[in-house]
């Protein structure tokens, strides 16, 4: 079963059912369901997964990305929990597309670029938007609920997107099968670079909260889109992924720094507000 976790992962999780189905012939359950910093997974979620397909069927977790890590900590953490609840273990391999954090096993690769889903959101994952696990919202047997944003759908690209992609299936699949066969050889070694890299920012610039700092082209791009940056970390100002980042901060008179090293392209940090408290 493919499991996407919500949002980022459900356009990915779509991508790899689509490419599976196209080159080796096999059409694979896709799922997508919520997983939240501090509650978990759902697992009512994933127990109708197992339901529906049998206590013996293998999970993949699928998501767009990796930044500092916490959700793959998270997912690990809840596999665990499911355990220990209903004897059942699960694989709590995370999938994806990119991992400059180097906390995941399977990916397609660890450079940072912007995936496009990390600013389109909603537009291009179904209309669904952050998950939500609220007493006054959802019971103890109930799934977690999802922002539908109904009113756009005439502004619905997921298909066009998935449309957009999904051509190319042909032309990478030699290189995708070279690239699988060396990473089956040579397991890549999992080493918690980017959080690593984050504690030394907060460290350096003094920052007392370490949710300020958003690790990563995609989340780099939404703190100068969505938030109050405070300023933005670059490798490198030659990098081409950061075109757009640098005129995005040039427009809003946001400090751009270089620190050389970084497992990341960029970070940004946003202005404390209200003592310094985030989210």
């Amino acid at each position: 079963m493919l499991v996407s976790l919500a949002r980022a992962g459900t356009p990915v999780g779509v991508l790899i059912r689509r490419y599976i189905a196209k080159m080796y012939g096999v059409e694979l359950p896709h799922y997508s369901v919520s997983i939240i910093r501090g509650k978990g997974l759902d697992l009512n979620a994933i127990r109708y997964i197992l339901q529906q397909n049998g206590a013996g069927a293998k999970l993949q977790f699928v998501d767009g990305w990796t930044g500092k890590g916490a959700i793959t900590r998270v997912l690990s953490e809840s596999c665990e929990d499911f355990y220990s609840r209903y004897g059942v273990r699960l694989n709590d391999d995370l999938a994806v597309l990119a991992d400059p954090g180097h906390c995941s096993a399977t990916f397609g690769t660890r450079e940072d670029y912007l995936i496009p889903s990390a600013c389109l959101n909603s537009t291009v994952s179904g209309l669904l938007s952050r998950t939500v696990q609220r007493n006054d919202l959802t019971g103890p047997e109930d799934f977690h609920g999802a922002k539908f944003y109904k009113e756009w759908l005439d502004q619905d690209y997921s298909n066009v997107f998935i449309d957009a992609i999904t051509p190319y299936f042909t032309s990478v699949r030699e290189e995708a099968v070279a690239v699988a066969g060396e990473m089956e050889n040579s397991p890549p070694e999992i080493s918690w670079r980017g959080m690593h890299d984050i504690t030394a920012l907060q460290e350096h610039f003094g920052i007392d909260n370490i949710n300020l700092i958003k690790p990563g082209v995609g989340e780099t791009t939404r703190v100068l889109l969505r938030r109050v940056p405070w300023k933005i970390i670059v490798d490198t100002r030659d990098n081409p992924n950061l075109r757009h980042i640098l005129l995005l901060a040039a427009e809003r008179d946001v400090p751009v720094e270089e620190y050389p090293g970084l497992a990341y392209s960029c970070c940004g940090i946003i202005k404390p507000l209200g003592g310094g408290e985030s989210e």
